[in-house]
């Protein structure tokens, strides 16, 4: 286990969390009302930043959990 990758995979994990997960996140209350084509491409670019850099975060966490530690 590289506990320098898992901690850098954290890192951005937590900054990803920062970022972008409010902007993911339902409304409470919401889905009352209908979004525009513009209102749904930027939220589905979101969504897609979101995904992907989680899918890559996820990748370097199981690559530092099955890597040595480097010196």
């Amino acid at each position: 286990m590289d506990p320098q990758r898992l901690k850098e995979a954290y890192l951005r994990l937590d900054l990803l969390d920062e970022r972008l997960t409010y902007k993911v996140r339902p409304k409470p209350g919401g889905g009352m009302v209908r979004a525009t084509a513009d209102q749904l491409e930027s939220q589905m670019r979101d969504l897609a930043e979101y995904t992907i850099e989680l899918k890559e975060i996820v990748r370097e966490l199981f690559l530092g959990l099955a890597s040595r530690p480097q010196k």
